[in-house]
């Protein structure tokens, strides 16, 4: 059997359906180990085992990340979500010493393969990266909206209400807790409104440009976004599909050959 010929069985196994689906339940109980692992009551009794079935695990990632590089080769490495499943399967073998425990608890990053695995997962996550250069605007957009705003709260409340408004630092805090809309009536717009009875205007007025609009255009950017990158994954996966039908029809062109030449060298043989 030839290189290519294994090659492509390899590359067929990896993004089988059933075994992507047992990569996928090897993550979820992978997860649910590492979070048992924060417990010393659970640790004190099946410690041992939690370390066998987690080791036996990271063994099975590492044979998947080497199908993987065989399959692809250098093409591998030019896959941004294969980087990042190789980063964080190296990280596991990282020395369990003081300097590097920080590093060792990153091995919780094996659970955000999941997005790699689920195809749902990935599109939103391709949507919301597509999305950034839009976001940029909407983000500038809502700069503005505070600036603009702690700057008029600051002249207005600051020398009442310095905790709150006595700079610009604070008030653009203050207002950011506002457009959460966390405690912003009890706690800062109706002691406000005792001394500035027409403060709640400004809030008001806030509130719909800061949280709803600007919050809104956040969210229209990013399903416009999820959209498009919905349609570019259909594109793709149709290449995809050509490409491994190409892949097969070459596999099989091969394996001719090789037969036609056997049978070639019996008949000279003969």
């Amino acid at each position: 059997m030839s290189i290519h010929t294994l090659k492509h069985s390899a590359y067929r196994l990896t993004h089988h359906p059933l075994f992507q689906h047992l990569m996928i339940v090897l993550i979820v109980i992978n997860a649910v180990l590492l979070g048992m692992e924060t417990s010393p009551y659970i640790m004190d009794r099946f410690g041992e085992t939690i370390h066998i079935l987690d080791h036996t695990i990271l063994g099975v990632f590492v044979a998947e990340l080497l199908m993987m590089i065989f399959a692809r080769g250098l093409n591998f490495f030019k896959d941004p979500w294969c980087i990042f499943d190789f980063i964080v399967i190296a990280i596991s073998f990282v020395p369990a010493s003081d300097s590097l425990s920080v590093l060792r608890s990153l091995r919780v990053l094996r659970v955000l393969r999941l997005i790699n695995k689920v195809a749902s997962m990935r599109k939103v996550v391709r949507g919301l990266l597509n999305s950034l250069s839009s976001l940029g605007s909407v983000l500038g957009l809502l700069l503005v909206v505070f600036y603009v705003s702690s700057v008029v709260v600051t002249n207005i409340f600051g020398s009442s209400f310095p905790d709150w408004f006595g700079d610009l630092e604070h008030s653009l805090f203050t207002l950011f807790q506002v457009m959460t809309l966390e405690g912003w009536a009890g706690d800062i717009a109706r002691p406000v409104m005792e001394k500035y009875p027409y403060a709640w205007v400004f809030f008001l007025f806030f509130i719909l440009c800061a949280t709803f609009v600007v919050v809104n255009l956040f969210i229209a950017v990013i399903v416009d976004s999820l959209s498009a990158s919905n349609q570019d994954s259909k594109s793709s996966t149709d290449i995809e599909e050509i490409k491994h039908e190409l892949s097969d029809l070459k596999s099989l062109i091969i394996q001719q050959q090789e037969l036609i030449s056997k049978i070639s060298e019996k008949i000279s043989y003969k």
